[in-house]
């Protein structure tokens, strides 16, 4: 299981994470308070106060090198150098 604090500011971070989840067989969630919602449901995550970070917990077994790495464009710390 990997648990990642991601920041879907835009709809194009939606839309490409949505696209992403959707390839995975496993399952993964988006968390934000006491919300849960399927990472593969576009109208689930616009569902949520996108203003602040949420969390995603992917249950991948032992594909977590590989998630983590395509998912680290959405993290709070590549924001950050994003806009620096």
């Amino acid at each position: 299981m990997l648990e990642k604090t991601l920041i879907l500011s835009n709809i194009d971070d939606v839309k490409s994470f949505v696209e992403l989840a959707n390839t995975k067989d496993y399952d993964i969630e988006i968390m934000s308070g006491k919300y849960v919602v399927n990472a593969k449901s576009i109208m689930g995550i616009f569902s949520l106060d996108l203003t602040k970070p949420v969390v995603m917990v992917a249950h991948c077994g032992e594909k977590i090198a590989e998630i983590s790495r395509q998912v680290e464009k959405y993290t709070i710390e590549a924001k950050q150098k994003k806009e620096q």
